[in-house]
């Protein structure tokens, strides 16, 4: 059984490139480039894990996370930025708990590694 990842950012071309090389891997991703679409992906199935990015118009990928979680509560997060230090996101994040980030530019393996140890948890 594949595992299931949506991808949420607003750069699409991000996204798409990501979706494409973890399917390449073996992953079944979809993917979402604003708040709203993925929520409605989530009205209709389950993911495994998702990959929020920091920055997004509207509703930021923190917010994102504890509504994803409402809806889905075992599934599993990792966020990426663009901005910042790891202390900076640290900072912002420690209200939602401790999961994972990558900094932009992303290098696949290393979100393949980091996918890897979320879902172990």
């Amino acid at each position: 059984m594949k595992v299931k990842v949506l991808l949420v950012d607003d750069e699409k071309e991000l996204v798409t490139t990501l979706a494409e090389r973890l399917s390449i891997r073996g992953w079944e991703a979809q993917w979402a480039t604003s708040a709203e679409e993925a929520l409605d992906r989530l009205q209709g199935e389950s993911f495994d894990i998702a990959v929020l990015d920091v920055k997004m118009p509207r509703v930021d990928g923190l917010l994102l996370k504890k509504k994803m979680q409402a809806i889905c509560p075992a599934m599993k997060f990792i966020f990426v930025t663009g901005h910042g230090s790891s202390q900076d996101f640290n900072a912002g994040a420690l209200e939602v708990g401790p999961d994972y980030y990558l900094v932009k530019p992303l290098k696949i393996d290393d979100l393949v590694l980091k996918m890897r140890e979320a879902l172990k948890r």
